[in-house]
Parts: structure tokens; sequence; C-alpha cells
């Protein structure tokens, strides 16, 4: 997207120094990594950094007033409503693809957005590694609002942490050594010292939670909360079972709260116009089918990692969707074949990270992910056999 420093990286981009960039970050922790590492990262100027922020303002304009927890009371499904929720989503993400407008320009259209975390960690370690390994240039940084790698850890541990002891604070996941993202969580753990806890390992004592670590009972005060409901359900009975004390009342603080990953989502978007959102309408809203329906997605409101998502929609799908309150019908946006490759050009998604400090009016961006893809959807089952795509991250023009 910088044309310069994207002629700049292929010219200088070699085998080898990929192949010694995955071998360092496979040390970091050996065989955690189980998604593809795109070769390149990507270079975003200001006037596209400015574009996203200010998208991204807009959205929050609409979640910090007073009226969103009613707007979005809906959102979250009746049986897996959790209590003690709180006023605000400590993390917010939201997902952009880079796109072409009508008139053959590039801009970011928002195509999703979680209040729930993503690869907070694993990206610092990231950083630090594409940095040295293709010799970044100091004139572009992976972080936001003037952020470095040592006040970012901070920011993580003010509100991950806050005034707990590390050993009292957990990253909650349902067999977290099983997970593909379980990269993260160990850096997770790396960089703020809290351990990684299985589900099935909580005890619960009256109102109180604990769980065992060498011989000795830890009572957990807060939860770094990274268990997805959608996957609790696809689980045997005996984790659905012990899943249910998620939704007891408990003596701790959540981070953040589960509720938020409903409020803040695909839900959200039909509630906010904006030239970088696409149009977005539920479905058990919309009196006529659209006639030119090859210009539509259709998703589900619950769901992740694409799941469930019909991208070639016929009006037999849509008479077909037996809840149309819990669907959306979205209009398509264009991906751009911007990343230069020694192939075919890649696509593009770019992943900013908010965060929200407990007493601060508003969320502040700070890092950031990417994803690459020559396929239809972002994702690994759409760029099997292809070189160039996967996850990466993107550098800012400072």
């Amino acid at each position: 997207m910088v044309p310069y420093m994207r002629q700049w990286f292929n010219r200088h981009f070699t085998k080898e120094k990929y192949e010694t960039y995955l071998k360092e970050l496979d040390a970091l922790h050996p065989g955690a990594i189980e998604f593809r590492i795109a070769e390149t990262p990507i270079f975003v100027d200001k006037a596209f950094t400015e574009k996203m922020l200010s998208t991204c303002e807009r959205i929050i304009d609409t979640i910090v007033s007073p009226e969103f927890k009613l707007l979005t009371n809906r959102a979250i499904p009746a049986d897996i409503k959790v209590p003690d929720e709180n006023s605000y989503s400590d993390f917010i993400a939201f997902d952009f693809g880079i796109c072409e407008n009508e008139h053959g320009q590039l801009e970011p259209q928002l195509i999703e957005m979680q209040g729930f975390p993503t690869l907070f960690a694993y990206q610092v370690d990231d950083d630090e590694i594409t940095t040295r390994v293709f010799n970044i240039p100091d004139t572009y940084t992976t972080y936001l609002n003037g952020y470095s790698k040592a006040s970012y850890i901070k920011l993580l541990k003010d509100i991950i942490i806050a005034d707990c002891q590390p050993e009292n604070v957990i990253l909650l996941e349902i067999l977290p050594h099983q997970q593909k993202t379980r990269i993260d969580f160990y850096c997770t753990e790396q960089h703020l010292g809290i351990p990684i806890v299985c589900l099935t390992e909580l005890v619960k004592e009256g109102r109180r939670l604990f769980y065992w670590r060498d011989g000795k009972k830890i009572e957990v005060k807060r939860i770094y909360n990274r268990i997805i409901f959608d996957d609790l359900q696809q689980q045997p009975a005996g984790i659905q079972e012990k899943g249910k004390i998620m939704f007891e009342e408990m003596d701790v603080e959540w981070v953040p709260h589960p509720n938020w990953f409903y409020r803040i989502s695909k839900y959200t978007m039909p509630l906010i116009k904006h030239p970088n959102i696409p149009e977005t309408r539920f479905l058990n809203t919309i009196e006529t089918i659209p006639a030119d329906l090859e210009n539509y997605v259709l998703k589900p409101l619950f769901s992740f990692a694409g799941q469930g998502v019909v991208i070639d929609v016929t009006e037999d799908d849509i008479k077909q969707v037996k809840d149309p309150e819990n669907w959306i019908l979205q209009r398509k946006v264009k991906y751009a074949d911007v990343i230069e490759t020694p192939d075919v050009p890649a696509k593009a998604e770019i992943r900013l990270f908010y965060f929200w400090k407990q007493g601060e009016p508003r969320p502040v961006a700070a890092q950031n992910l990417a994803r690459l893809s020559k396929g239809k959807m972002i994702g690994v089952r759409y760029n099997k056999d292809k070189e160039w795509v996967g996850g990466s991250l993107v550098y800012f023009e400072k």
C-alpha cells in the first residue's frame, strides 16, 4: 500500500530470510504455531491509517452512548447470558478489509468487530522478530498512539491484572494447549506472568473460584476470558457440564465480560451508518429481497471464524433461514488485489486492537495484526497450498 516500501521489501526478500523468520517465531514456544505465517508484513500510509481510526471512533461514539446496552440487549442469546456484567468492554478488535471503491481507490471497509481479545501478546514478539529479520526501517511501527513495547505491555498488565497478584489472574480457555491460537496464550503467560487455566480445572466453593497449581489451591480474582461459547457448545458433554460454572454468581471480575462478545459484534453493524461500513441489515427487517443478491453476503450473528457465512447468496438461502432475527444481510465489498507477491497479488485484512482502561471515557488504539489471502475469503480453508498468505502484521507510517 506504500508502493516504494512494497518494492523495497520484495526486492530484498529471500527464502532464507523467511526461513529464519519462521525459525525464530517457532523458537518462542516450539510447536505452538499452527497457522500459516505470511512472508510479508503490510506497509500502510498515514492517510489510510487515519481513515481506519476515524471509522473506529465513529463506532466508538455509538458504543459509549448511554443507550448502547439497551440497543444490544437482544444480542446476547438468553441461554448464555453471564451474570455480573460490567459497563464496558476492556478490549475491542475492528477488522477492516483493504478494498477498492467504484472509482478504483483504496479504502478500508469494516468487515467485523468483536468485544473480545485476540493475539495481543504474540504480536509483540512477531513485531520484534519481523523488524530484526527483515530490517524494517524505524520510520514504520506496528504500534499506534505512541505506544512502544514497554508501554503496550504495561497497558495490558494494567487492564488484565489491575491491582491483583498475577497468580490470582488466569487466562481461561477450553483445552488451551490444543487451541490453534495457543502461541498467544504462552506469550501472554511470558509477558504478563499469569497462568493459563483450562475450564475443566476450575473449582467453585460458594461464590469463590479456585484452581490448583503444584499442590496449592489458588483463588481466582480476575479472569482474562478467551472462551468463545460457540466453541464450548461443540465440546463433549462433560466439558459442557463444567462450563455451566460460567453462568453462576461468583466473586470474580471478567476481563472482558463474556456478554461483550455479543454486544460488540456483527450485531452492532446495522446500528451504524458510515461510508466505511458496508450496508448491513438484520434479515428479519428486510421486507423485499434485493434483486441483486450477488452483491450481498449472508452471515449468522452468533458464529466465529467465518462459519456459516454464505458468499453466493440465493433467494432459497434466505427462505431456508429459520431464525432471520439471528442473521444479517450485508453488502459485499470488493477486496483489492493490493499486496504484490511473486505470483499473484494478495488481498488483506487489518485488525486494530483497542484497549479500554477502567475509568477512561473511551478505548484507545494500540496495536494490530493482519491476514493475507488469495482465496475467496480470508482464512486457512480458502488458502491451502498458497504462498504469501496467512498471519501477518501492519507497519504504520510514522
